[in-house]
């Protein structure tokens, strides 16, 4: 129950708005002074004011008005305030709008008008004690942050501070993590941030693009192998899990790697044993190991390809990075961090930044600003330098297959955005406001 201050030196406008105000659930409180609604300011938890302009009865010009207003401002800066004006008070009525005023009503003002402006000031203003609310928690938490070695990473986003809070409340510990999200947006820099806030700091740190190793060499990359083990084997090879031991070893792009590497893998996680190819000598080490995926890992289950014993060994902590549109926030700061001192991003640059759809996430977003800090004029970068391409065609899921569910998520990741959202869910905008329509949902 929302409690609205009414400032009218006319008890009959007091009781008429407070009836008014109490058929949508509000509280009314009266005051007939300013003295008295000031001393009310202090006293109670005021959520809107609706005030005169003037409080004497030989006084027309609005001033006592105009004085209370700036008073209340300097009190309780935001609180919304409508003025209640007679004709000769709307200019001034018009000023104090620019000053901050929330709204203006003329006497005698229209019911159902009135009480719609009351019920959007309060609602904006939940809303924005909300999003104050959320700054100010977020800003807490890049404060809390500020203490780890983020490893030069930008965090703008809340997706990001939740992530890397999560990051580091684990990097302290030897469990297994498995980063996923798509490329390019920024999975081995968890990594890092991971290594660089645990323990084994100090201790090797080895990275493995498994997806890049040719496969008949991936169990000699990882396991090492003795001369001779293969052809051009003409000396023994130290494995990636054997140069880590003590330390950390990271294993990007982990959905490549074949059935007999997982094999493998599996046992080095249970028991710290393996053996080098060619060799019958066991050996022993203690390795903490973080992955990362852009696969479907439970889909490559389900057709076989993944064994599901070490997905759920790697897999003791997920860490899911969201690809770059889904933290639009981060767009701009990471723009103006990879740019540096070099050029300035002229306004339609940062629209078409905004709204590009980045399916290389921050990857690509670094190269077009380096692409356009080579290609810009006098150190103005525009749209045109950016030289963005539009993205393949998706194919377009079918809107019968959307649920009410799938929408409200992919809205609350897009900001409210129909657009963004429903490029997301592959269809059309219409495609989404008609599904929307349908299964009964508010736009």
């Amino acid at each position: 129950m929302d409690r609205i201050l009414i400032i009218d030196d006319n008890p009959a406008i007091g009781e008429a708005l407070s009836l008014l105000l109490e058929l949508d659930g509000h509280s009314p409180l009266c005051c007939s002074s300013p003295d008295a609604a000031l001393e009310v300011l202090e006293q109670e938890e005021i959520a809107l004011v609706i005030q005169d302009m003037n409080f004497s009865a030989d006084t027309t010009s609005g001033e006592e008005g105009r004085t209370l207003f700036h008073q209340i401002q300097a009190k309780q800066p935001g609180l919304p305030i409508i003025l209640l004006t007679a004709w000769t008070d709307l200019a001034m009525a018009v000023e104090l709008v620019k000053a901050g005023a929330a709204d203006y009503l003329g006497k005698p003002w229209e019911d159902q008008k009135l009480r719609l402006t009351v019920t959007n000031l309060l609602e904006l203003s939940r809303l924005r004690r909300q999003e104050r609310a959320r700054q100010y928690q977020q800003a807490n938490q890049l404060n809390q942050l500020s203490s780890f070695n983020l490893c030069g990473m930008q965090v703008h986003s809340p997706a990001m501070v939740s992530l890397l809070e999560t990051a580091t409340r684990v990097a302290p510990s030897d469990l297994p993590v498995l980063i996923t999200g798509p490329n390019g947006a920024g999975k081995e820099r968890i990594a890092d941030i991971l290594h660089a806030n645990s323990p084994l700091r100090d201790q090797p740190f080895i990275k493995v693009n498994v997806g890049a190793l040719p496969s008949e060499l991936m169990e000699a990359e990882l396991f090492g192998a003795e001369a001779g083990a293969y052809t051009g084997a003409s000396k023994t090879r130290v494995g990636r899990f054997e140069a880590a031991d003590g330390g950390t070893l990271f294993l990007d792009e982990l959905g490549n790697l074949p059935l007999s590497g997982q094999v493998k893998l599996l046992r080095v996680l249970q028991t710290g044993e393996f053996e080098r190819l060619g060799s019958h000598q066991t050996r022993k080490v203690r390795v903490r190991v973080i992955s990362a995926t852009n696969a479907d890992l439970p889909a490559a289950i389900a057709a076989g390809t993944f064994r599901e014993d070490l997905y759920y060994r790697l897999n003791v902590v997920q860490l899911a990075l969201p690809p770059l549109a889904e933290r639009p926030e981060e767009i701009l700061p990471l723009a103006g961090h990879f740019l540096g001192e070099k050029a300035q991003l002229l306004e339609d640059a940062k629209r078409a930044l905004l709204a590009h759809p980045w399916p290389g996430n921050v990857r690509e977003l670094e190269n077009a600003i380096s692409r356009a800090s080579l290609l810009s004029q006098d150190g103005q970068i525009s749209a045109a330098d950016l030289a963005l391409q539009a993205p393949p065609p998706r194919v377009a899921t079918s809107p019968t297959e959307l649920d009410g569910n799938a929408i409200t998520q992919a809205l609350a990741r897009h900001g409210g955005v129909i657009a963004r959202a429903a490029r997301a869910l592959g269809v059309s905008r219409q495609q989404l406001y008609r599904r929307m329509e349908k299964l009964g949902m508010e736009r």
